[in-house]
């Protein structure tokens, strides 16, 4: 019996496009060419499917690394905000503790004054300005220079203009390094209202809601909260997509307390400086005594001649 050679799979598929190429043309078709073509695009769209699983997948690999570094960042970012503000506000100086537990009897005073509706006919809450003057007025009888001020800051091409009311005490007599050093203190009764924003996300809400309601500190210390919170603030925008106001920079948030400002002094100061004059002697110019002296004998004179 003769041997039978045993024909390869690929070869015997290749002789079937053969015998069609031969009929359908009605000429012979060289199975080489038909060979190659078939195993280029064989290679060509077996190695398509394998490199693009092969590249998405780094790709997802590469997107996952940076999304949790980018969580971690992010976490780290407002711990240390949250740090920074809490080292802030928990320090505080013999002065400014006086002047804060001073303030906090002011306002109490105010409200058990005035009830629910202040003598300007104005609720209480909104009341700022006749509760401004009652502070300030409470801190000058406990001994203090207080003042209420009132700073204007005019427009730049980084911030827009505007004004602000507060209170602050200047203090000269305070043990310090420095001899004749005046240490200011700032004094804001509505001072977590002033960094609140509409649109904030969660972290901003919970580190502004940790700011003192009123504050009472020295203008470094207030400094820095304004830092840290106009930084929390950019934060929040950019992560929230959205554009910053120029009134939420640091820039202008450092003009309400640090700009130019107009101090008027406390009622309470200027009506015991008022009583102090009334009650002061009379004092006569020496070059009027004479002239004072003969004034009746002058008008009778006078009385006579008519």
């Amino acid at each position: 019996m003769g041997r039978v050679s045993r024909i390869p799979m690929g070869r015997r598929i290749l002789m079937g496009f053969e015998d069609e190429a031969k009929l359908s043309s009605g000429r012979v078709v060289d199975a080489v060419d038909i060979t190659d073509d078939m195993v280029l695009a064989f290679f060509d769209g077996d190695e398509k499917p394998s490199s693009s699983s092969s590249s998405s997948g780094g790709e997802d690999g590469d997107e996952d690394e940076e999304t949790v570094e980018n969580l971690e960042e992010r976490k780290a970012f407002w711990e240390n905000q949250h740090q920074l503000l809490h080292a802030t506000i928990t320090k505080s100086s013999p002065l400014e503790s006086s002047i804060r537990n001073a303030t906090k009897q002011a306002l109490k005073e105010f409200k058990l004054i005035t009830g629910t509706i202040c003598k300007c006919g104005i609720l209480v809450e909104g009341c700022r300005k006749c509760m401004l003057k009652h502070v300030s007025d409470h801190l000058c009888t406990a001994g203090f220079d207080a003042a209420i001020c009132k700073s204007k800051w005019r427009k730049s091409k980084d911030i827009p203009s505007g004004e602000h009311i507060y209170i602050d005490v200047m203090d000269n007599n305070s043990s310090s390094k420095k001899k004749g050093e005046v240490i200011r203190v700032v004094i804001e009764l509505n001072f977590r209202a002033e960094f609140e924003m509409a649109r904030a996300n969660n972290e901003y809400n919970q580190l502004n809601s940790r700011l003192p309601e009123v504050f009472v500190g020295k203008a470094e210390r207030l400094r820095t909260v304004i830092k840290i919170m106009c930084g929390a603030a950019k934060k929040c925008m950019k992560e929230n997509k959205m554009h910053m106001g120029p009134w939420r920079k640091q820039k202008y948030m450092e003009a309400k307390w640090f700009g130019i400002c107009e101090r008027t002094s406390s009622y309470s100061s200027l009506k015991q400086a008022f009583s102090s004059y009334q009650n002061a002697k009379p004092r006569t110019s020496l070059l009027s005594f004479d002239l004072v002296q003969r004034l009746p004998a002058m008008h009778c004179t006078a009385v006579e001649v008519l």
